[in-house]
């Protein structure tokens, strides 16, 4: 669950600025230009600069004033990912909103999203790499995405520190051409955790393997990410969490609150 955040730092606070001034906004109807009307606004303003500044005190206003948001806006989730609408001036918003306490509730949007596409994921259908007893993660990767390889060298050095996990591999062909012969290689090999090793080490074979169960699995995979609306590798999700990237902060603090739990049970 998404923690309430240090006002001091909520640079990010910016986008749910936009969002908290859009009924301000909607005060300054086209054409009206009269100074009651521009008093309004200014007041208006000002009552939500200061409303705001309750909340945050920390936070330095170099400029305030109406967003070009009008009217009502509506949350929506496209490809995973949140978004917020406006159709009264047809803005459409890329942002992080914060409630008055600073909890981070597109974060918890997000969460709830991606715990109810869960429901559509088959763990039977993954590639497990790791033993049974470790902390889980599910994996969307591509053989020859960079930051994949990085993000598998990064949980061999974690295994290597005594803090392994358990991958649940499902692969994405979509991005790169060789991506899927790979996937598909890894899949048909009959040690899949050393394949999977030599092929993200950057050392294919010539010859890649082949077999029906390895194409059949690449193109379930394929249809997982689309139900799921993958767009980028590597993408993970951690305790409920969608991880977009190889965020190595993000899953330092995972494996270091999964170490804290396992301690504490001994």
């Amino acid at each position: 669950m998404a923690k309430p955040v240090n006002p001091g730092r909520l640079r990010a606070a910016t986008c749910a600025i936009a969002l908290l001034l859009g009924a301000s906004a909607a005060l300054a109807k086209p054409g009206d230009d009269t100074k009651a009307d521009a008093k309004a606004l200014s007041d208006a303003a000002e009552a939500a600069q200061r409303q705001l500044h309750q909340s945050f005190t920390n936070l330095k206003f170099e400029e305030f004033g109406p967003a070009p948001v009008k009217g009502t806006i509506y949350q929506a989730i496209a490809g995973g990912r949140i978004l917020y609408y406006a159709p009264a001036s047809e803005h459409i918003l890329f942002a992080t909103v914060y409630d008055k306490n600073g909890v981070n509730v597109t974060a918890l949007a997000q969460e709830a999203s991606t715990r109810k596409r869960l429901q559509t994921i088959d763990p039977a259908q993954a590639l497990v790499i790791g033993p049974s007893d470790a902390p889980q993660v599910i994996e969307f990767t591509d053989p020859d995405c960079p930051y994949c390889r990085a993000l598998d060298k990064f949980w061999a050095a974690k295994a290597a520190e005594g803090k392994p996990v358990r991958r649940l591999i499902y692969f994405v062909s979509g991005i790169h051409p060789d991506a899927a012969a790979k996937a598909e290689h890894i899949l048909c090999s009959p040690d899949q955790a050393a394949a999977f090793r030599t092929i993200y080490a950057g050392t294919a074979p010539k010859a890649l393997e082949k077999c029906a169960a390895g194409a059949a699995k690449v193109k379930a995979d394929a249809e997982t990410v689309i139900k799921l609306g993958i767009g980028g590798t590597p993408t993970l999700i951690a305790d409920g969490k969608l991880i977009s990237g190889f965020q190595q902060a993000e899953l330092e603090a995972f494996l270091d609150g999964k170490k804290e739990t396992t301690d504490a049970r001994r």
